[in-house]
């Protein structure tokens, strides 16, 4: 059997809104207050709802307003549409409000976000947090997700973004690599095993060093698409990585790591934290953004100076 379902014939969702409230108050002028409208914008209101359904829904006489037969059989079915509605739309905000979706890299998570998140947790104890690591830049209109770290520059439109700090690199390897190798000297690195040699970062360092790049030659090396991927390699004693000391710290404060020269490069593009403008204001975001970029202000001292100057010659937290 085929059914035909007719489309709702409603009036304008803004006529019964302040209808609503004019009932509610039986004063146009307290309506309007409520609303943030003027007294003759209720006023206009209220009669273009009457002449869509043909009734008097108030009874105007001396300056003053009441609930018409008609008016006073429709007003509480009215309320308590609208306080479904609310309720509704405040269940789905109150779930939403309960869980932070975070996209950011796989190297930045594992090695300086996820160490950090339980200091927010204890700040925000009644907030999911959940961390989703990808190297695939988010689609905000298409993934659940509210904010994300991102690499790059921009300008991303349609987002709000925060500067964090400029990606920086230097050789690392473990010591004993190093010293089998007998690695003294930059051009050494020519002679050894590299993570990832066709990578920019290694052609930038090489420049800065002044070692010439050799060119038109394909690199021997392993090649991995992320730096936590090359850590990894790294610390097996697989060769030299081009890596960021920041995300690094534990393991060259230990020697597992070291760092074999005093030259670091520093990326032209930075890490961003990133989310919809029309997110901005909720308070899950807010929290997040303050807490994180003042955890980032506490690694300035542990950093280059360069690392947290804005792409654009900004300091990093005035993005």
């Amino acid at each position: 059997m085929f059914i035909k379902s007719e489309m709702r014939r409603l009036p304008h969702l803004q006529g019964l809104r302040v209808f609503e409230a004019a009932a509610r108050h039986e004063n146009f002028t307290a309506a309007a207050v409520e609303l943030g409208m003027t007294q003759a914008a209720v006023s206009y209101q209220v009669r273009l709802l009457e002449e869509r359904l043909g009734l008097a829904l108030f009874v105007r006489a001396k300056r003053r307003v009441s609930l018409s037969e008609a008016g006073r059989r429709i007003a509480p079915a009215i309320g308590t549409a609208f306080d479904g509605i609310a309720e509704a739309l405040g269940s789905i905000v109150d779930d939403d409000e309960g869980v932070l979706t975070i996209s950011t890299s796989q190297t930045f998570a594992s090695h300086w976000l996820a160490a950090r998140l339980g200091l927010f947790q204890i700040e925000r104890p009644a907030l999911a947090v959940r961390l989703q690591t990808s190297n695939e830049l988010v689609d905000f209109a298409r993934d659940e997700v509210d904010a994300a770290i991102r690499f790059g520059n921009g300008p991303w439109p349609g987002l709000s973004r925060h500067f964090l700090f400029r990606l920086h690199s230097t050789p690392v390897c473990t010591p004993e690599f190093r010293d089998h190798h007998r690695i003294a000297a930059p051009a050494d690195l020519l002679r050894v095993p590299r993570l990832s040699p066709e990578d920019d970062w290694w052609r930038e360092w090489l420049a800065a060093a002044g070692i010439a790049y050799p060119e038109g030659t394909r690199q021997a090396g392993i090649r991995l698409d992320s730096q936590a991927s090359e850590g990894v390699a790294v610390l097996a004693g697989h060769g030299v990585g081009m890596m960021t000391p920041l995300y690094w710290k534990g393991e060259l404060a230990s020697g597992r790591l070291v760092r074999l020269f005093d030259l670091i490069v520093p990326e032209r593009v930075g890490l961003w934290l990133v989310y919809p403008e029309h997110k901005r204001h909720r308070a899950k975001i807010r929290a997040f953004r303050d807490w994180l970029l003042r955890e980032i202000a506490l690694e300035a001292p542990d950093a280059p100076a360069f690392a947290f100057i804005h792409p654009e010659g900004r300091v990093a937290n005035d993005a």
